[in-house]
This record gives C-alpha cells, sequence and structure tokens, in this order.
C-alpha cells in the first residue's frame, strides 16, 4: 500500500491518552542512570591499562547503538499506550441566509476628527472603517456588502461570503473617489435594489452617514417606503458630534493641503441633522443610533450584531485509524533485532 493512499487529507494526529505521553519523560532519565551505572564487573583487574591498550573504540559505540535501540522501543512502547490516531473531520455548516448590505457615508465632512483609535485622534472615515472591520469579522456565515456614497453611491462589493476579499475592499475606501456632496436616499435605495432577492430569509441595511442628504434623484424618504415595503430591516447610525471639532478647509476647488500634500485643519462648528436622519428610520420601520465617539458606534454595531444574529446548524463528522497495532509492530521489530544484533555479529562476552 502507497503512503500516500494510506494517510488520509486534511487528517490530524490526536491521543485517546495523551496524558500517558508523560511516560517519556521517564526515558531520558533511565539512559542517564543506565549510563552513570553500568554492568556489575565480571573480572577484577589491578590496572586497565593493559586492557585498555587493546579496546576497540567501535566497541564502545556498538553498545551505545543497542542502548538506543531498547530506549527507542521503549517509546514506541509508550507512545502505543497513548492510543495515536489519525483522524480527519468533515464540518457542514448551514447558515440562515442573511444579506446585510453596509452603507457607509465617503463625504468630505467625514474628514472630521472627532472620533479615536487607540487613544490618537482619528476622522471618522477611519474610526468606522476599523469598526465596520470588526463586524464583518464576527459575522462569518452572512452574505454581507457595501455601497460607499458621497454626491453618488458606489459599490464596493457586492454581498459575498469571501470576507477576506470583501475586507481588502474596505479598506480601499476612500474619501474623494467620487464627486462630494451626501446622497443618502440614492445610496440606500442602491442597497435595497442588492438586496431585492426573494429567497433571502432575512435582510438587512445598515446605514451609517454624519450628514444631511443634499444629493441624487431619490429623496431618503421616498427611498426609506422602498425600504419597508420590500421588508428589509433597517439600521441608521448618525455619527459625529453637533459642536466645535476639528476639521478640514474646503474652498471651491476641494480640501485644503500644505506643500507636503497633508490636509490643513482648524476647529470649526459642525453640525448633524438627526431630526431628519430619525425620521427617515422611521419611515422604513428601522431603528436610529447616535455614535458621538468611537466607544459608542462600537456599542451600536455589537447591539446591531445581537439583533440580526445568523441561525446556524453544524454537522460534525469524525473518522479515526487507531496507529496503536503500527506502533506495537515497530516497537516489536526494534526489539528483535536488538536482540538479534547483540546475540550474532555484537554479541559480548558475560
Amino acid at each position: 500500500m502507497r503512503l500516500l493512499d494510506w494517510w488520509p487529507a486534511n487528517t490530524a494526529l490526536t491521543f485517546a491518552r495523551p496524558w500517558l505521553l508523560l511516560l517519556l519523560l521517564a526515558i531520558p532519565l533511565l539512559a542517564y542512570l543506565r549510563g552513570k551505572r553500568g554492568p556489575a564487573a565480571a573480572l577484577t583487574f589491578s590496572s586497565t591499562a593493559t586492557l585498555r591498550a587493546i579496546g576497540k573504540q567501535s566497541a564502545a559505540r556498538v553498545g551505545k547503538f543497542l542502548r538506543a535501540l531498547i530506549f527507542a522501543t521503549l517509546a514506541i512502547f509508550v507512545v502505543a499506550l497513548a492510543r495515536p490516531q489519525l483522524g480527519k473531520s468533515l464540518t457542514q455548516v448551514e447558515a440562515s441566509g442573511i444579506d446585510i448590505m453596509l452603507v457607509l457615508d465617503v463625504s468630505g465632512s467625514m474628514l472630521t476628527k472627532d472620533f479615536t483609535i487607540g487613544g490618537e485622534q482619528a476622522t471618522r472615515a477611519d474610526a468606522i472603517r476599523e469598526v465596520t472591520r470588526k463586524f464583518i469579522e464576527g459575522r462569518p456565515n452572512d452574505r454581507i456588502g457595501i455601497i460607499a456614497f458621497a454626491g453618488r453611491p458606489y459599490v464596493v462589493s457586492p454581498m459575498t461570503l469571501d470576507h477576506d476579499w470583501l475586507l481588502q475592499n474596505l479598506e480601499r475606501v476612500r474619501i474623494g473617489l467620487v464627486e462630494d456632496g451626501t446622497a443618502i436616499g440614492s445610496a440606500m435605495a442602491s442597497a435595497a435594489n442588492r438586496l431585492n432577492d426573494k429567497h433571502s430569509k432575512s435582510r438587512a441595511i445598515v446605514l451609517l452617514t454624519d450628514g444631511e442628504n443634499n444629493a441624487g434623484k431619490i429623496s431618503p424618504n421616498t427611498a426609506a417606503e422602498a425600504v419597508k415595503a420590500l421588508k428589509i430591516h433597517f439600521y441608521a447610525i448618525g455619527a459625529g458630534i453637533t459642536g466645535i471639532a476639528p476639521a478640514p478647509i474646503f474652498t471651491q476647488r476641494g480640501p485644503m493641503t500644505d506643500v507636503l500634500g497633508n490636509l490643513l485643519y482648524q476647529n470649526q462648528r459642525v453640525e448633524f441633522n438627526e431630526a431628519g436622519l430619525r425620521q427617515v428610520a422611521q419611515i422604513a420601520d428601522g431603528q436610529f443610533f447616535r455614535a458621538t465617539d468611537t466607544k459608542s458606534l462600537e456599542q451600536i454595531y455589537s447591539d446591531i450584531d445581537k439583533m440580526e444574529k445568523s441561525t446556524v446548524a453544524v454537522k460534525k463528522y469524525q473518522e479515526y485509524r487507531d496507529l496503536f497495532p503500527l506502533c506495537i509492530m515497530s516497537g516489536c521489530g526494534l526489539l528483535v533485532a536488538q536482540l538479534l544484533l547483540s546475540q550474532t555479529i555484537w554479541k559480548k562476552l558475560p
């Protein structure tokens, strides 16, 4: 039988009685004591100078090799007692089929620095990207897609179960990829269109924005009515404070930068139309949340995660091949080899 035929794919080596492997620690101790003590002397000489002169170095090596075979045999027998098993398992996951579209605002106002990451000041866009990444990583069994929007919406990623690829696309989301503005209604309509799948057991839109609708061809209220008609769960998150915060300086040509290309900031008053977004959530028969810092944003995502939990059925199959007979045969083979060698070509006087 070929080894590749005998060794199954996706296998793992386990032990039924792993605690017996502790006996292996006794073998080096036995080897040390055996080498230190040595066998009892058969003859006694007043001086060993004569015997040392006629002795052969190879004989000493032979003795060490024979002893090594004994200790190797003991080690194999200990492993056999621990019952090694070569097994493979198959896990079948049946997810509930929840589809989620994340709708992220990437307008210029998302560059306002009123959030923190790791204790350091960060823009709203960076904080949202970090928290969204954790949300995606916590839902491995759901199809998730991302739509970003400023003056118009664009698809960052269609709904997918390949979350590694999804996260790669999330990292590429940047401010300024499309014309500036805040097209909330158009973004909601685009997300609802992506979720228009009758086979999905549950569908949800998570909208995150910091502004008031001022672009796009569809009003947020009209989009909210469509979301409700399609029976899509809707969660609106208003990000950012209302008050004074470091914000980029904008001109007609866009944000101002220094000679190195860094954005120029100054403390400005930033506003948020909370009443308007609350109304949109109410029309869509959804929920509204207010995130004024990174901690509250993380808590909101955590709350949504609990409300939109997947029901997952897991079936696990396991198949094991017991290696005990193989270990016993190997140990016996080494023992027989040691006995034959010690009684034939490497036989020693008693």
